[in-house]
């Protein structure tokens, strides 16, 4: 096979895993499942990914980066646009938000590039924060600030994905303008 056709099997197995993350959850994914929905043979997904951790893990890797990519290209630094680039992002992409912050499905510290991407995207999230706060931020109020808005915003961004939200509060019409309501009680209660 050449690396061409190789990079194109793991990109289908790859993408069939997170349609099927995005719809039905992580728990139940096989790699056989996998298979099935990219129309592959059963045993070519073990051809890039050693067992469903291994597979779980790359879609972790992606996730981070495309997390970090999608901050980094925030509109404006302000905490609101990064809390709003955090849901906007975990709503566009629920096959990898719903896995890459499972540990019982995937350790990080077994797979260095998902770590080290993992890191990335913290790293961007607390790079805007510290841009926000100003150059007179300490350490520690950067660090809590940016523990405070992912939380929040993951918090927010799981009710709207796989929690009861909108059963206990009703229709949301225009989920935007609610998260970035959501982002500006988050960020003035800051003040």
């Amino acid at each position: 096979m050449s690396p061409a056709n190789a990079d194109s099997l793991q990109r289908t197995v790859l993408a069939a895993a997170v349609s099927i993350v995005a719809s039905s959850g992580p728990d139940d994914v096989s790699l056989r499942e996998v298979a099935r929905a990219a129309g592959v043979s059963h045993q070519a997904p073990y051809h890039h990914f050693k067992d469903r951790e291994g597979l779980f893990a790359a879609i972790t890797e992606e996730g981070f980066s495309l997390l970090a990519d999608s901050l980094h290209m925030s509109q404006s630094p302000t905490r609101e646009s990064m809390f709003v680039a955090y849901v906007q992002f975990a709503l566009r992409h629920p096959g990898h938000f719903r896995v890459m912050f499972r540990k019982d499905i995937c350790n990080l510290e077994n797979y260095p590039n998902t770590l080290a991407q993992a890191d990335r995207a913290f790293g961007v999230l607390a790079d805007f924060v510290a841009t926000t706060l100003g150059e007179s931020a300490s350490v520690d109020e950067i660090r809590l600030t940016t523990t405070y808005m992912w939380s929040v915003a993951h918090g927010l961004a799981t009710l709207l994905l796989d929690g009861p939200l909108e059963k206990k509060i009703g229709d949301i019409p225009n989920v935007d303008e609610f998260v970035m309501n959501v982002a500006r009680l988050a960020t003035r209660a800051l003040s």
